[in-house]
């Protein structure tokens, strides 16, 4: 039998003794979703660590050690993997920085997965079985979501999240953002999970509540249409994510009404016009944001709002004018980051090429943390505006503002609020000492 150990380190920030609480922390589908893939030829013991949610036990009883990265969790990751591999566990890695890097990860891990790995893992783990896997294994081109196995959420502490009933509809976006990293690790290529599939894994949920992590449910308009359509008869309340573009669309608003939705999480990214230029979101009209969030209050439905400071339209006064906005437009949920050049993406490259990027550590590069020089002021003060923008906007007496009257979903929106205002409190302790500490984990 195979003892397989999936790992997903984390951030100081988001790690579990970190800022991050259970309230605003709902079961990832990585590992989930791995766990289910291993073949039912083969005879495996699988366990899973989420750093947010628990301890990664450095006396590990498996065989096979699998992590999943990010570029802000690699130098962690890549502690880890050095550690497991020096007791003589057999380790991989996969995920969004590894997809990007395949050559640094592949110094830190036994086998190295780019791309997704639906298609790759099976392989890999028969491979394994005859002791003769390969150092990389690459998404083939005829890659489908569909007929995906039903991730394993039983693996999962459920006592820490906020929800582990998540579920996958659609993987892709077809949005250009600069600064974003998805496409530069997995494509441009939007693909959607048949239908059926989707209704039955939440019938055997047995829920009424789910939450859609995926990056947009509205990359594909009819597909959305038809998935909405099948969830009414189920009489759930779901959230998800979208686009700013959700409300120039009456008939989606109504629709995501009647099939259950409560909540929405939209990247408005920033208050100005000539920053959505700037990262190439042309989608977000800043004049609507208002009359946007009117509309979907209308209907019942919350918003989490993002919004990314230090694009090089924006000066020192981008934070309290953001605060004013958001509490002018009662965004119930808003969430704050420093705009972040990933490897990979043009956004790196833009600024690689004109010399601005000063930081090389990579557990810096966690959006909340300025890793590059601005054009209109100074690392330190994007990063001081961006702790009082946080600070601002969870006062109690603007989560007031932003909030009564409340008429839709204070279930959900009251503990948010009251999670977000603990992690605001918290954010100016990480600084980079904090940030890059991995001393918990022995060097070999």
């Amino acid at each position: 039998m195979i003892k397989l150990a999936l790992l997903a380190p984390a951030g100081a920030m988001h790690r579990y003794s970190g800022s991050f609480g259970k309230s605003l922390h709902y079961a990832p589908l990585t590992l989930t979703t791995l766990a289910a893939l291993v073949p039912e030829d083969v005879e495996c013991d699988v366990k899973i660590y989420d750093e947010t949610a628990g301890k990664i036990p450095l006396d590990l009883d498996a065989d096979l050690v699998g992590i999943t990265c990010i570029t802000g969790t690699a130098p962690r990751c890549y502690a880890y993997a050095d550690y497991f591999r020096k007791k003589g566990k057999t380790v991989f890695m996969g995920g969004v920085h590894p997809s990007m890097l395949p050559m640094e990860a592949a110094e830190h891990a036994d086998v190295v997965f780019t791309g997704f790995s639906e298609q790759t893992f099976p392989q890999f783990i028969h491979d394994y079985v005859k002791g003769e896997f390969n150092k990389f294994y690459h998404q083939g081109p005829d890659y489908t979501i569909e007929g995906m196995p039903i991730p394993r959420r039983e693996l999962l502490n459920k006592k820490r999240y906020i929800t582990t009933k998540t579920i996958e509809a659609i993987r892709g976006c077809q949005h250009g953002c600069t600064f974003c990293a998805y496409p530069a690790a997995f494509g441009h290529v939007v693909y959607k999970r048949p239908i059926r599939e989707i209704v039955e894994d939440i019938e055997q949920m047995h829920t009424k509540h789910i939450l859609f992590p995926d990056v947009n449910l509205l990359a594909d308009k009819k597909y959305a249409m038809e998935l909405f359509n099948a969830l009414v008869p189920l009489k759930i309340m779901w959230v998800g994510l979208v686009t700013s573009s959700v409300g120039l669309d009456e008939e989606v608003v109504k629709l995501f009404r009647k099939s259950g939705c409560k909540g929405l999480l939209i990247g408005f990214e920033s208050i100005t016009q000539e920053s959505q230029q700037f990262i190439n979101k042309g989608v977000n009209k800043v004049n609507n944001y208002v009359e946007l969030m009117k509309i979907l209050h209308d209907n019942g439905i919350l918003v989490q709002g993002c919004f990314a400071f230090g694009g090089d339209e924006e000066d020192t006064s981008v934070f309290d004018r953001t605060v004013e906005m958001i509490i002018k437009a009662k965004i119930d949920l808003p969430r704050y980051s420093i705009l972040t050049p990933f490897p990979n993406t043009a956004y790196y490259a833009q600024l690689e090429k004109e010399g601005r990027i000063f930081e090389r550590n990579w557990a810096m590069y966690d959006v909340e943390h300025c890793v590059y020089i601005p054009k209109q002021m100074t690392p330190e003060q994007l990063e001081e505006g961006t702790d009082r923008a946080w600070r601002n906007t969870y006062t109690n007496a603007n989560i007031m503002k932003r909030l009564m009257p409340i008429k839709h979903s204070p279930w959900l929106s009251i503990p948010l609020n009251l999670g977000y205002k603990g992690y605001a409190d918290k954010w100016h302790k990480f600084t980079k000492e904090v940030m890059c500490d991995n001393s918990d984990i022995p060097v070999l």
